[in-house]
């Protein structure tokens, strides 16, 4: 079996693309060279990879299959070439991350900032995922590295834990609950929340947990930070739930009470996702171990 690493990257352009003709587009090829090189993939795997009708293309189970074993040979290749370049192995190279709302919005602005006015070389795609893309994207060579709160369920990817939050209830200081040292979040579903916005993983996640008691949130207004949620709560506009450490920082800040959430899932494991840490090149290393060190860092002058 021959395998060309131009159809390769075609197979991942058209397989990402609502149709054929976009994916040579993208390979900078014309669609009926592209559809050649696609017929002669399959002639040569034996196997049909996409079926195609006016509609666009849809991947078989075969398709499905290539795909997965495609995107890992490229970004390998892609990891190859990063590491063999002028500036250095550390100093130049493209990360792909999947991070959940904490993350995305909290502390890898602050970590990639410093990072990456080291490293002018280097580029960062961060996308803010649900944790089910997440651990799906890294097992199928979508993004090099997931970041993720909670379990995970994945045997195949290694996974690097590097913190510990807590979800915590944060209520105006003078709100009925605000002399709590704890509360059951049923207890807080007769008054408005303040959310993210849809889509978010930690809305997901409450959503699914106010839905075991057979009941909805009572969302008044979504934002998109939590500092945003927070300025809402300390304007008497409803309560929210966020990580701990988000609250205490808002908390020195504005009038805040901060209680704790009596519920067995408020502890959050915070986790560096991989396939194989070994196998990513060095600049995506080099960041992970300055996510750890950062995160040790904060731990200890706490």
């Amino acid at each position: 079996m021959h395998l060309d690493l131009v159809d390769l990257r075609l197979f991942i352009h058209i397989a990402e693309s609502p149709s054929l003709t976009q994916g040579a587009r993208k390979a900078f090829i014309s669609p009926a060279a592209a559809s050649a090189r696609i017929k002669s993939l399959e002639e040569n795997l034996a196997s049909r990879l996409l079926y195609r009708d006016s509609r666009g293309v849809e991947l078989t189970p075969a398709g499905e299959l290539f795909l997965h074993h495609a995107r890992v040979i490229m970004r390998q290749v892609d990891y190859m070439k990063s590491e063999f370049t002028e500036y250095g192995a550390e100093a130049s190279g493209h990360i792909k991350i999947f991070a959940n709302t904490t993350a995305a919005t909290e502390f890898l602005p602050e970590i990639l900032a410093g990072f990456l006015a080291e490293r002018p070389g280097v580029t960062v795609d961060l996308q803010e995922r649900l944790s089910r893309d997440i651990v799906r994207g890294v097992m199928d060579g979508s993004t090099d590295m997931g970041i993720i709160a909670g379990p995970v369920e994945a045997d195949s990817l290694q996974v690097i834990h590097f913190s510990t939050d807590q979800l915590v209830l944060v209520t105006p200081l003078d709100h009925p609950l605000a002399g709590r040292k704890t509360v059951k979040l049923a207890e807080t579903l007769a008054y408005p929340h303040i959310g993210l916005h849809e889509g978010t993983t930690l809305l997901r996640f409450l959503n699914e947990q106010v839905a075991l008691h057979g009941m909805t949130l009572n969302m008044r207004i979504k934002v998109y930070s939590f500092e945003a949620m927070c300025r809402m709560v300390e304007a008497g506009v409803g309560l929210a739930v966020l990580p701990e450490s988000s609250a205490r920082r808002h908390q020195r800040t504005m009038g805040l009470a901060v209680i704790e959430l009596d519920e067995p899932w408020r502890v959050r494991e915070r986790s560096v996702l991989v396939r194989d840490l070994q196998a990513l090149p060095t600049v995506t290393r080099a960041l992970i171990n300055n996510l750890l060190t950062h995160h040790k860092t904060a731990e200890q002058d706490a």
